[in-house]
């Protein structure tokens, strides 16, 4: 191959990164949903979790200022299937907070 080849392949490869990042760029200045990080502060609304029941249909935890409603979302539409559920306190992440042990009733 000519060296002439290797440089019309690298300067190509150089003109596809820098659209790449060009559009990135762009996404992220003029907003397009899912690109840009917006701040938590002042959400409102927040999914908590999902869960897929099959393949057409998922439960969907969804919660606003303080209270969560539970959703079935897929096939014909979506429905409520319990709403003002109480949202606990504090948001503990993955781990739940540690019981203290449980008293033995049998021993006297």
């Amino acid at each position: 191959m000519e060296w002439d080849a290797y440089l019309r392949f690298l300067a190509a490869l150089v003109f596809v990164l820098a659209l790449i990042a060009s559009l990135t760029w762009a996404a992220k200045r003029f907003g397009l949903p899912g690109m840009a990080a917006r701040p938590r502060t002042g959400r409102r609304l927040a999914v908590v979790e999902t869960l897929p029941v099959d393949a057409r249909h998922r439960l969907v935890l969804v919660r606003r200022d303080a209270v969560e409603h539970l959703l079935l979302l897929g096939g014909e539409g979506s429905r409520l299937i319990e709403g003002g559920i109480a949202a606990p306190p504090a948001d503990f992440g993955a781990d739940p907070p540690l019981l203290p042990p449980a008293t033995d009733l049998t021993r006297q």
